[in-house]
């Protein structure tokens, strides 16, 4: 009687305690302002669309898209409640080479989904399916920090990321444009490559015209889905493609990059061929680049640009961009080379940190064939200059410079949200990246400059990362158990596999 007596006080106490915890994170951006206007458009839109699906989507560890699929009539219930999936989706729920669950056991709790109203769009192959993207929130039933946001989720930690940064330097805010490249590959009759669709022969516009129907499509579906669309070309290796749209705010354009992506993915289907975005899947070609575009701004306003689409095929935040203001990295001296000193710093604190970065931007095993395949613009020493392609960071034009030791498997949003934090020490601390190096790199060398290298391997980028405080609090808390998980157990599955090289090189090695 007296267990059953301290059990129930026991009980009433947790319940009390509940009972006086503040609102759940979660709960707060539910009823964030004007989030009940934007679901009742939202609403508007699956009654003037036909929708009668919804997929409700997030990002995974490795830039992946995870989510579940649920009819539209529960879209309210949704977008209040949630949907549940267990925390280990943030790792693509893949295994390790121990045959564990990567960051999360099967008894780790369910994370809860809350749709992002701004982010719903209509799917232009079946025009009865729409997407979402989605914030993720601990479950609202755990013990420890109910209903926070749950930091293994890579899209949310950028938006708070890039507030905190905001509301630090008085309105500073990113905007970036990424420049994925990626190969349009034969699929042989057993489902795998069969080498690139068109010749290597860089800016022809015959190879380019060879690959018209499928870079239409893409085109196509793309503007449907809120791309401005700016500009492509035949790149030097097989089948390989680049298309480029308008840079923006830097949540957007990650989002956009992961649309693209599932764009290429869906018209590679349609087409019998395969969209690959893996960073070298030939050497001897050039890989399979992402430039990263950035510059810090105030102000501005945005803007919704329908891209032809009238109605609109999805909620008017799809379609909304930012433009206008300050640029902080447009140079204020004589000389247009030189960004202003907002830029200096930023360049300064990203040099500063590179090392780490490059686990971000050069986040595969495969990532580093890029980079060890000479001959091919691949950026490998640490250095910057003004539209110098021979080091890894340079002044592409006036008000903005270009990170280019980032391949397109890279997670757009664990990169900004790294890029970010270097950003940040490089303004607080007032760095300094020295004078651009404008001579072609590897005669800067000869000529006797002292230059290191980036690291040369998935190993070497995470334990670079490992040692730098300033990177890894862009991966905050169980995003860094999660990401570390996963890339430590990718590269231990390559050092213990045994290659074609191996039995080539050392099948009758002796006697």
């Amino acid at each position: 009687m007296a267990a059953k007596k301290k059990a129930a006080k026991k009980k009433s106490g947790r319940a009390r305690s509940a009972a006086q915890r503040p609102l759940m994170a979660v709960e707060e951006y539910v009823n964030q302002p004007g989030r009940a206007e934007q679901v009742r458009a939202v609403r508007r839109k699956i009654n003037e669309l036909g929708i009668s699906y919804i997929y409700y989507q997030f990002i995974s560890v490795t830039g992946r898209v995870v989510g579940k699929g649920i009819p539209a009539d529960h879209w309210e219930r949704t977008a209040e409640r949630g949907f549940q999936l267990v925390y280990g989706s943030t790792a693509n729920l893949f295994i390790d080479r121990h045959g564990d669950y990567i960051g999360y056991g099967p008894e780790a709790k369910e994370l809860v989904g809350i749709p992002d109203p701004d982010t719903f769009c209509q799917l232009p192959w079946d025009k009865r399916v729409a997407r979402v993207f989605c914030t993720c929130f601990r479950n609202r039933e755990e013990v420890d920090d109910p209903g926070a946001p749950l930091t293994s989720d890579c899209r949310g930690n950028l938006r708070r990321i890039h507030d905190e940064f905001k509301a630090k330097h008085g309105g500073l805010h990113l905007r970036h444009g990424m420049e994925p490249e990626m190969m349009w590959l034969k699929r042989g009759e057993d489902g795998m490559p069969d080498g690139g669709f068109s010749k290597p022969f860089c800016y022809h516009i015959d190879q380019f015209e060879s690959l018209r129907p499928v870079f239409m499509q893409v085109i196509e579906y793309a503007r449907f889905m809120g791309l401005d669309m700016i500009q492509g070309d035949h790149e030097d290796a097989p089948g390989q493609l680049e298309l480029n749209w308008q840079f923006d705010d830097a949540l957007r354009t990650c989002d956009r990059l992961s649309t693209y992506r599932q764009i290429c993915a869906q018209v590679a289907r349609e087409n019998n061929l395969i969209a690959c975005f893996m960073s070298k899947p030939f050497m001897g070609v050039s890989a399979n680049g992402c430039h990263t575009n950035m510059s810090l701004w105030t102000g501005g306003k945005e803007g919704v640009n329908a891209l032809g689409n009238d109605p609109l095929n999805g909620h008017k935040g799809v379609y909304t961009y930012l433009s206008g203001g300050d640029n902080h990295f447009m140079p204020e001296g004589d000389d247009p080379q030189i960004p202003g000193r907002v830029g200096l710093q930023c360049v300064a604190g990203v040099m500063k940190h590179l090392d780490a970065l490059t686990a971000l931007g050069c986040s595969t095993v495969n990532s580093y064939r890029r980079l060890w395949d000479t001959g091919f613009w691949a950026p490998v020493y640490k250095d910057w200059g003004y539209q110098n392609r021979t080091t890894a960071l340079r002044i592409s034009a006036p008000g903005r410079f270009e990170y280019r030791a980032v391949d397109s498997a890279v997670n757009p949003y664990l990169l900004c949200a790294g890029l970010l934090k270097s950003f940040d020490d490089g303004i607080s601390n007032d760095l300094d990246p020295g004078r651009p190096e404008n001579r072609n790199i590897y005669e800067a060398m000869e000529a006797g400059k002292e230059v290191t290298k980036l690291p040369m391997s998935l190993g070497e980028s995470i334990a670079a990362l490992r040692e730098d405080d300033v990177v890894l609090s862009g991966l905050p808390d169980e995003m860094a158990k999660v990401f570390f998980h996963y890339k430590d157990d990718e590269w231990a599955k390559f050092m213990a596999t045994v290659t074609q090289w191996d039995i080539d090189t050392y099948i009758d090695c002796l006697p």
